[in-house]
């Protein structure tokens, strides 16, 4: 279908939930966001940040996250749980009533399938179940129902239950109508849902819109709007022209400058939402000048962290050095390092150097993370590092970052759920770095042999002690700070521009805490 009449069928779709007025339909809520990272909905695949939002949308999971005490996840699904003397047994009870579009019940088999297919298809986001020892050899006797709404969890050690019950929280937890899926391809979920969210997928058109339309039998409660359309516009400008003209509701991807100037439209209210996201570079220790630590350390001294964050990035970022975001528990908001061109020379001359080195740096070609990495190619030219952008779409670099291609990586990454082992499992373990390795951290995906951090991560995992968790998260970062293929640069604030009758929009810490159910006009 041409782009024309796409264009056409979404207009007689916004047409058909209300009679014309100007702007938008009251009931339709029209957001504009880039969507470039987003290439599956699939909740055993789905692992960029648009994704995970959608998906928070569509499905309901076993857990949500408790942004006010991290520690103590909140039921979703599940209703009650019970856990071992040994600490290695889960047995959790499903709420009654909760159903399926169509009205069929949610049951303990529906979740026990969810659970055993995100372990078994293996795709990327898989490791934050495998963590727990699972394998897709061993689901069917550690994830097994016991009636219609009882099931069990089996774990190969004793981890703390705050993190077992993040875990059940994240995205991959989300709960599958597996009836819906029974006798379909294994991609079906990739570009439509089955789940029991506030919201059903209605339409999925790649790098043009996505329409979702509100699910009456949601158990919170049916949704104040009737549909929710994202339409995928990257270009800053271009999203605040489309909201000063009330063509669109919401603007997810403006910079500093038009978030001041819609700051004094009347019409117009603007958010600063603290995000766990954090900007770093990641550098491939396959590379065989980026494997040096003269150089990995050299590097951390050619970006000038402040200057971009008060200009580039104004309102929108501040500096942070660590693996762990702030607002988490144990993180670390010391700053170490800073723009010093000439030590940095120094180092390269260390390495044998002295006269500089090429590199290409994979980026997603979104406005703000051009600026960045313009800003970083500038600072490493002055100690001769000769840095080529190579910008693509962020299922382009994505792809080429998953498969170890890179040299050096810049993007953005954001937990899982809201425990300090989402980032310290990505960030600090790699227990097999071979190529076909079954758990493919972002460690592992810059080729970091790391078997003593490796160790440490897992003691932490299986600590019980408040206290001492929090010191061996602190020595994980520090050591990662030091010297690793890791530069973490800044943590985002989302900036939002909202016409001013928008009510009930909702975000926090993660992605999947952006959420539609609440929005009215």
């Amino acid at each position: 279908m041409p782009k024309s009449r796409h264009l056409l069928f979404v207009l007689a779709l916004l047409a058909a939930v209300s009679p014309a007025v100007a702007g938008t339909p009251r009931s339709v809520f029209v957001m504009a966001r880039a969507l470039d990272d987003l290439v599956s909905l699939d909740p055993a695949e789905v692992f960029e940040f648009s994704g995970m939002e959608i998906n928070a949308n569509l499905y309901q999971r076993l857990f949500r996250a408790n942004p006010d005490d991290p520690g103590n996840p909140i039921g979703e699904i599940v209703e009650s749980w019970q856990v071992s003397h040994d600490g290695r047994v889960f047995t959790f009870t499903l709420r009654d009533g909760l159903t399926f579009p169509g009205d069929r019940p949610i049951e303990a088999a529906d979740a026990v399938f969810s659970l055993r297919r995100g372990v078994i298809l293996n795709k990327a986001p898989s490791f934050i179940l495998t963590q727990l020892g699972l394998t897709a050899a061993s689901v069917e006797d550690r994830i097994r129902a016991l009636d219609a709404r009882r099931f069990v969890l089996g774990l190969d050690r004793a981890y703390a239950p705050s993190l077992v019950l993040n875990v059940l929280s994240a995205g991959i937890a989300s709960v599958v109508d597996r009836e819906a899926v029974a006798g379909r391809k294994s991609d079906w979920l990739r570009s439509h849902a089955a789940g029991s969210g506030p919201f059903t997928l209605k339409r999925w058109q790649p790098g043009e819109y996505l329409l979702l339309d509100a699910n009456p039998e949601y158990s919170g409660g049916k949704p104040a709007l009737k549909r929710v359309v994202l339409r995928d516009i990257r270009e800053p400008a271009t999203q605040r022209l489309l909201l000063e003209t009330g063509d669109i509701d919401a603007a997810r991807n403006l910079g500093p400058d038009q978030i001041v100037a819609l700051a004094q439209d009347e019409n117009i209210r603007v958010l600063t939402v603290p995000r766990a996201r954090l900007f770093y570079m990641a550098l491939n220790q396959r590379h065989p000048l980026l494997g040096r630590p003269e150089v990995r350390r050299a590097l951390r001294q050619l970006v000038d962290y402040e200057a971009i964050a008060a200009t580039l990035l104004a309102g929108r970022a501040s500096a942070h050095q660590a693996f762990l975001p702030k607002g988490f528990f144990a993180a670390l908001e010391e700053r170490p390092f800073a723009y010093r061109p000439v030590q940095a020379k120094a180092l390269l001359s260390e390495a044998g150097l002295a006269d500089g080195f090429s590199v290409g740096m994979d980026v997603r070609s979104d406005p703000v993370m051009m600026l960045v990495a313009q800003a970083i190619q500038a600072s490493m030219a002055e100690a001769g590092v000769a840095v080529e952008i190579l910008p693509g779409t962020g299922k382009q670099v994505l792809t080429r970052y998953r498969a170890r291609r890179h040299e050096i990586f810049i993007g953005q990454w954001g937990p899982d759920y809201l425990d300090p082992h989402t980032n310290a499992s990505t960030f600090a373990r790699n227990p097999d770095n071979s190529d076909d390795a079954r758990e493919r951290t972002l460690a592992w995906r810059n080729g970091w042999e790391i078997p003593e951090i490796t160790a440490l991560a897992e003691q932490a995992v299986l600590e019980r002690d408040t206290a001492r968790r929090a010191k061996i998260y602190g020595e994980l970062q520090r050591r990662i700070q030091a010297d690793s293929p890791f530069i973490v640069l800044f943590q985002e604030n989302e900036l939002i521009a909202l016409t001013a009758g928008v009510k009930g929009f909702t975000a926090g810490l993660t992605s999947d805490q952006t959420l539609y159910h609440g929005i009215s006009k």
